[in-house]
């Protein structure tokens, strides 16, 4: 706040901030609430000791009230995506060691009859809320829907897929409930004694971890990537309490509409559920050289991946990127050709079962990680390996 006895109206401090929330009224520095975030640049330059920076000192929510680990299962088309069942393996281990249930949270149109794989996969309690206006994902209606679930039963941890429905859920349930969340958690763990949930994730360009936890606000949000974490295991003979909720018309107004959804044509499988991936980067050396590195993927049954530097080339789709602002993947086997191992990429891939790496370069980082190494260059070396394996595998 600015005290209006003190300030000279020197104009320092509307003129260092950096968000534009201090502008002059007259001879006086006026605040706009809307705009402050309370980062104190003016403090730092007021000669007059006319500004004070005051916390919020509203009431801290009774976090007693706060139980249950809650995994929000993303489904498209009414089919429950992967991701939602490897958030169910780890909040299983969460909830075991904070003693409460393990309920999974699913929004759509028609899905009830998926509730019985859920049960399988070790959830106690379902939240189900079926509506034609939820079949297909929009920020809205998704947004309001889980954010009255969750001020109702007040979950202690919520947690999201870090895809991109599960991105732009999250952040906006935060906003709306007024909660922390950590973004592409890449581990998980609990405090026991403080109850906390340890989010765990690459931070500054991945070169280090860091462990972030929300001690003053419930729930505890994280989005966590795909491919980190193990499936929950299917035990067919569980059977999950469902709640199955129902919400009036007006919840389920979108401000957005939707005119249609244009899937991408592949010919090779899906990038995160693949087995093998082949990947290409700046080494290949242009756009019209991914011809065989979607050849080498074609033979092998597999997808193709690529690098940032690829991708920001325009040599290949951003829904074929790997690493720390693309796609985690975590296949049997993973190629990559031509990419020279920068910590981003490792991150979307370094869990792979077999990693070859091609690279002309013998001190290339991409070698550090994988399992055989290729020197030599890629466009030479990717035709001849398309070569052997048609001929293996009488393609």
């Amino acid at each position: 706040m600015i005290f209006p006895d003190k300030c000279a109206g020197c104009a320092l401090c509307a003129a260092v901030c950096p968000f534009g929330a201090i502008r002059m009224a007259g001879p006086k520095a006026v605040i706009d609430p809307e705009k402050c975030t309370l980062c104190g640049a003016c403090i730092a330059v007021c000669k007059f000791d006319a500004i004070e920076l005051r916390k919020d000192t509203e009431q801290k929510k009774d976090l007693s009230r706060y139980k249950d680990v809650w995994v929000f299962c993303e489904q498209k088309k009414g089919v429950i995506q992967p991701v939602s069942f490897e958030l169910l393996g780890e909040g299983a281990k969460l909830a075991k060691k904070l003693g409460v249930k393990l309920c999974a949270v699913v929004l759509g149109s028609g899905i009830e009859p998926r509730a019985s794989e859920l049960s399988a996969r070790g959830v106690d309690r379902i939240y189900l809320v079926d509506n034609p206006a939820l079949g297909v994902y929009q920020d809205d209606p998704y947004t309001e829907v889980l954010a009255r679930l969750v001020e109702e039963y007040a979950p202690e941890i919520l947690l999201c897929g870090a895809t991109t429905i599960g991105r732009s859920l999250a952040a906006r349930v935060a906003v709306k409930i007024k909660t922390g969340l950590t973004a592409d958690c890449t581990g998980l763990d609990i405090d026991e004694k403080e109850r906390l949930l340890l989010q765990t994730r690459p931070a500054f360009g991945g070169n280090i971890m860091a462990t972030i936890i929300t001690p003053n606000h419930r729930p505890q949000m994280a989005t966590i990537r795909h491919k980190v974490m193990k499936e929950a295991e299917i035990c067919e003979t569980r059977a999950a309490e469902i709640i199955r909720k129902n919400y009036p018309e007006t919840v389920m107004i979108s401000r957005t509409k939707l005119l249609g959804v244009m899937a991408e044509i592949e010919e090779t499988v899906n990038l995160t559920e693949a087995d093998v991936v082949v990947a290409g980067g700046r080494g290949m050396g242009g756009p019209e050289n991914f011809a065989m590195i979607k050849e080498l993927a074609v033979v092998l049954n597999g997808a193709v991946g690529a690098s940032r530097s690829a991708v920001d080339s325009d040599w290949i789709p951003y829904s074929h990127q790997v690493g720390q602002t693309g796609k985690t993947v975590c296949p049997k086997l993973y190629i990559a050709c031509g990419i020279s191992g920068q910590i981003q990429h490792l991150i979307g891939m370094q869990s792979s079962k077999i990693i070859v790496a091609i690279n002309k370069d013998p001190d290339a980082p991409i070698f550090k990680a994988a399992t055989y190494g290729i020197v030599g260059d890629a466009l030479e070396i990717v035709p001849a390996l398309i070569k052997e394996f048609r001929r293996v595998k009488n393609f």
